[in-house]
C-alpha cells in the first residue's frame, strides 16, 4: 500500500458522508516532493495517491462516480487525458476539468478530487 502524504493544509484528505466518499484534491506528490516527469507523471502519481486515500476507507477507483480535475496549463490537457484514462482503465466517471492559475504546491500542474459511491 502506498504511504500517504500529510495534507498541505487544515483539511481531511478523505471523508465518508453516508454512502459517499469524498477525496480532497490529490497532487502528484510522493515522499513530500513533486514527482518529476511533468503532467503525465504528476497525473499518474495523483491517481496513485487517490487510490491510497480510497483504499483507506475500503473503496477503489471503480467506485468513483465523479472527479473534478484542475490543470495549470490547459495546453497539457491531451497529456493529462492519456495518463488519466490509463489510471482509470475502462472506468469512466463523470468529470470536470478546469484550468487554474496555480495549485497549492509549487510547480504542481495537476490536482484530482473525487467522489466515490460505496454503500456501507
Amino acid at each position: 500500500m502506498a504511504v500517504m502524504s500529510k495534507p498541505l493544509g487544515p483539511y481531511s484528505p478523505v471523508v465518508r458522508a453516508g454512502d459517499w466518499i469524498i477525496v480532497s484534491g490529490q497532487l502528484g506528490i510522493k515522499d513530500g516532493a513533486l514527482v518529476e516527469g511533468g503532467v503525465s507523471a504528476q497525473t499518474t502519481q495523483a491517481l496513485v495517491n487517490l487510490t491510497a486515500q480510497l483504499a483507506s476507507v475500503g473503496a477503489d477507483l471503480s467506485d468513483v462516480a465523479k472527479t473534478l480535475c484542475f490543470l495549470t496549463d490547459m495546453d497539457t490537457f491531451a497529456t493529462f487525458n492519456e495518463a488519466y484514462t490509463g489510471g482509470f482503465g475502462d472506468h469512466r466517471p463523470a468529470r470536470s476539468t478546469v484550468g487554474v492559475a496555480a495549485l497549492p504546491f509549487a510547480g504542481a500542474g495537476v490536482e484530482i478530487e473525487a467522489w466515490a459511491y460505496k454503500p456501507q
